[in-house]
């Protein structure tokens, strides 16, 4: 394979967030194909991209190698500096330390107005964040997270109301499989109530919060219990469904990273020993 046909296969699975699958593709470009700037960097992202201690230290290996090789390298230089800049002082003050000359280094390289410059913006904007910025950004990907399931369920409960249609969707097609991944998992006759329930997802809830308002009233009503969380049981049906798509979202990715891999694998080419 070629530097681009390998660069094109991290790129795609690092999306797909197949961070190990990217690092094993960039490995793989790097024992063909020898040093190379751009699989040192993807091998980088994909290692820094688990927010991990041990990570973190192989990521900052694999800039370093490709910045011995070549020290002006702009996508090396801006995500060491990113790396760095995530460092703790206290934990790592060696990599906080290089915070500083990575900047000086890449405003030498990186003219104002360039897509460079813009990744430096965004990064040390990200390193000066204070509290209520972090909690903004985790309430806006909590949300982000619950639209992207709340969706999931709604075409899931189209595929249903139109009969579960049994279409093949296309490999890389991350929704669609994720659609055919669900109703997979919700087939059978057991799978019965939990279809019932993600296709009238809203009245489930609501039929679940009054049926479980009402079994608690009545129990402590009744003098069996001062205090009653046992109705809250009728929500048991409706956690199950949402696990059910939550995992189908899950091997759904699984499958479409697979698939990826596969199609990169019998490309023209993909075998073949570069010549020359």
């Amino acid at each position: 394979m070629t530097r681009d046909a390998y660069a094109d296969r991290c790129e795609e699975l690092f999306a797909l967030g197949g961070f190990t699958e990217t690092r094993k593709a960039a490995e793989a470009g790097l024992a063909e194909l020898g040093p190379d700037p751009v699989l040192h960097r993807w091998l980088g992202l994909a290692h820094a991209a688990e927010d991990d201690d041990d990570h973190d230290a192989e990521a900052e290996a694999a800039y370093e190698a490709g910045l011995a090789r070549w020290p002006d390298d702009l996508g090396l230089l801006v995500s060491y500096l990113e790396l760095c800049l995530r460092a703790d002082a206290w934990s790592y003050p060696g990599r906080a330390a290089r915070v500083e000359r990575l900047k000086e280094r890449i405003a030498v390289l990186a003219p104002a107005g360039s897509p460079e410059a813009a990744r430096v913006d965004a990064a040390l904007g990200w390193a000066g964040r204070g509290y209520w910025e972090d909690l903004r950004q985790r309430t806006a990907a909590a949300t982000a997270d619950r639209a992207a399931s709340t969706s999931h369920s709604d075409d899931v409960a189209e595929a249903l109301a139109r009969g579960g249609g049994r279409a093949p969707a296309h490999p890389e097609d991350l929704r669609a499989v994720e659609v055919a991944t669900a109703l997979e998992l919700l087939d059978g006759p057991g799978g019965a109530p939990l279809r019932l329930v993600v296709r009238h997802r809203a009245a489930a809830y609501a039929t679940a919060l009054v049926l479980a308002l009402a079994t608690n009233y009545a129990l402590v009503l009744s003098g069996t219990v001062s205090y009653s969380v046992w109705g809250w049981i009728w929500f048991a049906p409706l956690l199950l469904a949402e696990s059910r798509l939550k995992r189908a979202r899950r091997l759904a990715r699984e499958r479409v990273i697979a698939a990826t891999e596969a199609r990169h694998a019998e490309a023209p080419g993909a075998d073949r020993a570069p010549t020359g």
